[in-house]
């Protein structure tokens, strides 16, 4: 998956949240009838999250066209219709009963036909047993009126283009039923299908559960201090620039930065990490974390819609809307499988008796049974089920993963490649020699200093921290990619880089570049003209958890490999600390040729971590980018997966959690063709009849469902 940053205008798009959505059924159904409205370019529906998400075409659709579409189907719209995407906002109002996502199942429409024909079937029961000359007209009758809300949306569907719904087939496997006196059966029917939407229901509800608990991660309320008053607000009212007051044990109400206090943040509400962090004045703190020990005087930097735990939820939810290619696979699958049957039932039906004199009772019976196998309910939700309940998992443990295109690429990684600083190492490199030439040590630091004081490359944040003072002012600054920077400090013209870059300019000692690169550090070379006026050597120590992290991808048979611009002795070293291949001495575009090299030589797919950023032509060219960052904007937006832990052994986790979803996508499959295939012949063969035949197609979909939920229940891998 090769992938390429395009500056064109996002297209318009508008999320609906539908209620009553539990099945891969009506996903279809919804699908299609908004595809028939004009305006409509493409419909994303997401079971698992109960939403809709509508791309605007050539002309912008009607809002509340496409609601009143999805309330002709039976469903119902659970808030405000709204329009998001570039520089756009709209509303329509589109409003419903209370959400009833809320309520217990007997008081939910689906909850009430339940309760109505199961009384009318016991009704049916008792009358037939008081007064045997009634017949199966009791029967008849409760199936007739449970019948009615079903067919009601059976042609409410084939009227918007959807001809082969679990709805239409129950309609005439029922009515069929009656016709050749089967009335009992057809009422129990009836009734099992009504049971079955609720446990469908109830299941679907267990899975959004989810992102709910990454909502309820909010507080609702925000402390605002206003000139000197404390008062309790909306946490929606909160803006930037705002200052809120956060007591010990309260959840921060947005991102900011700590003006006044310190304490320590349990922020395992975003990253799954169970160890407190101590924060201090000037620290960045993030919504829906925890301040332990002590109050805080917060400086609010983003708004309610745009703060930490929005952007997860918004990109998780996103992420469940980009399907898999194995679900695409199967919903191509299941649009041919349902006509199918349906062909099958009428053979079933016809040839028998017209061919082999069979009795067309018993035939009619097993193709009517048949008819209602033919739901592929199961297999549909069997993959987006699992994909969901990754994704969610993930982002409960601070790995967030964009998409199911990505969740299930990362599985198949052989490769990793590793940038060096920051991310295999501290990325807080320590100057530890200063070698001078033509200057004094401090003269050599105080100019370096002046040429790296804008610069927050962590090299350049050591040698001003070594320098200890206020840097000179520096002009005519540049920086050469893979060499250096130039500038002019105190009316002199300097080069600080790389020895390699250096020797051209000047002659060096590369001897002495030689040891202290031997001993596993960097060294920036300060030139004037072709004068050396002195060296400085600094050390980035590995990461504390850079070891345990490869070693758990090695288990895991992935390989990693170093890319880094540093000089090669010093990559080594660090290299060989580590037990991982070196690529040393590169450019940005050489980091990009190697990750595709390895994907060419049988390495690949190659799976690429870093910042998201310094590396983008390397993380274009791998199958999968890997950023890595406590909630910073560029773990969130910029790459395919973003580890918000800044943990390295989350890289393993990633792939762990990958292998697992894949693995229970494809004991979904099996489970629900496995039984789509031994209710089929048993049909046919007159073993089972129409109510197992209901018992089968509801009990796959909610068995397939719970297997999916078994993810939400993912452990990071152990690396130990």
């Amino acid at each position: 998956m090769s992938k390429q940053a395009v500056m064109t205008e996002a297209p318009v798009s508008h999320r609906l949240t539908v209620e009553g959505m539990d099945c891969a059924s009506c996903a279809l159904k919804i699908e299609t009838a908004l595809k028939r409205l004009p305006g409509v370019g493409d419909v994303a529906v997401n079971v698992t999250g109960g939403t809709v998400t509508v791309t605007e075409g050539a002309v912008a659709p009607s809002l509340p066209d496409m609601a009143a579409a999805i309330r002709r189907l039976g469903f119902g719209i659970a808030n405000d219709v709204h329009g998001h995407g570039h520089d756009h906002h709209d509303h329509a109002h589109a409003h419903d009963d209370p959400s009833e996502r809320d309520k217990p199942w007997w008081r939910t429409a689906k909850g009430r036909l339940v309760i109505g024909s199961g009384l009318l079937l016991g009704l049916a029961y008792a009358v037939t047993l008081a007064v045997p000359a009634a017949g199966t007209w009791p029967f008849l009758a409760a199936t007739v009126v449970a019948l009615v809300p079903v067919a009601r949306r059976a042609f409410a569907a084939a009227t918007a283009g959807s001809l082969f719904t679990i709805e239409m087939l129950m309609t005439v496997a029922a009515i069929g039923a009656l016709f050749i006196g089967a009335a009992e059966e057809a009422a129990v029917v009836v009734f099992l299908f009504a049971v079955g939407e609720v446990l469908e229901g109830h299941a679907a509800g267990s899975a959004r559960r989810g992102i709910a608990a990454l909502a309820a991660l909010r507080p609702r309320t925000a402390l605002l201090i206003d000139g000197g008053i404390t008062r309790e607000v909306a946490a929606e009212e909160v803006r930037p620039g705002d200052r809120v007051l956060v007591r010990p044990g309260d959840r921060l109400p947005s991102d900011g930065v700590i003006r006044e206090g310190r304490a320590e943040i349990d922020e395992s509400p975003i990253n799954g990490e169970s160890i407190p962090r101590l924060k201090v004045p000037g620290d960045e703190v993030f919504a829906g974390t925890i301040a332990l020990d002590a109050a805080l005087t917060v400086e609010v930097t983003k708004g309610a819609e745009d703060n930490t735990i929005a952007r997860i939820i918004r990109l998780v939810e996103e992420a469940q809307e980009a399907k898999a290619p194995v679900a695409r696979f199967i919903d191509r699958f299941a649009r041919l499988y349902m006509p199918a049957v349906v062909a099958a039932a009428l053979l079933v039906a016809l040839v028998p008796p017209l061919a082999f004199a069979g009795d067309w009772d018993t035939w009619i019976y097993r193709a009517l049974a048949l008819l209602l196998v033919a739901c592929p309910c199961a297999l549909v939700i069997s993959t987006p089920a699992a994909i969901a309940a990754g994704l969610s998992a993930g982002a409960r443990r601070g790995l967030l993963i964009k998409g199911g295109a990505v969740l299930e690429t990362l599985g198949g990684l052989k490769t990793i490649a590793f940038d060096k600083t920051g991310t295999l190492t501290e990325g807080r490199p320590r100057v530890t020699d200063v070698l001078p030439g033509a200057l004094s040590v401090e003269e050599v630091l105080r100019l370096a200093a002046g040429l790296e004081a804008g610069s927050s490359h962590p090299i350049a944040r050591a040698v001003v921290a070594a320098h200890g003072a206020t840097p000179p002012a520096a002009a005519d600054l540049g920086a050469i990619a893979g060499e250096g920077v130039t500038g002019t400090v105190d009316g002199r013209a300097l080069f600080l880089g790389s020895p390699r870059a250096a020797a051209d300019r000047a002659p060096l000692d590369l001897e002495a570049t030689a040891a202290l690169e031997a001993e596993g550090k960097t060294v920036a070379v300060l030139t004037e003209g072709n004068a050396v006026l002195g060296l400085i050597a600094l050390r980035d120590e590995p990461r504390a958890d850079a070891r345990d992290g490869i070693a758990a991808l090695k288990r895991l048979g992935i390989s990693g490999v170093m890319l880094t611009g540093d000089n090669r002795r010093a990559a080594e070293a660090v290299g060989r600390d580590l037990g991982i291949e070196v690529r040393a001495e590169l450019l940005p575009a050489d980091k990009a040729r190697i990750v595709g090299e390895l994907a060419g030589d049988g390495r690949g797919p190659v799976g690429k971590v870093g910042d998201g950023i310094n590396d983008a032509p390397a993380l274009a060219a791998a199958q999968v980018g890997i950023a890595m960052g406590t909630g910073a904007e560029v773990a969130l937006e910029a790459a395919d997966a973003a580890l918000l832990h800044d943990r390295l052994g989350g890289v393993a986790d990633l792939v762990a959690l990958s292998r697992a979803t894949m693995a229970n996508v494809h004991t979904n499959v099996a489970l629900a063709l496995g039984s789509k295939a031994l209710f089929l012949v048993t049909t046919v063969l007159g073993v089972t009849g129409m109510w197992i035949a209901v018992l089968a197609d509801t009990g796959a979909t909610v068995l397939v469902t719970l297997n999916a939920l078994r993810l939400l229940r993912f452990r990071p891998y152990q690396s130990s």
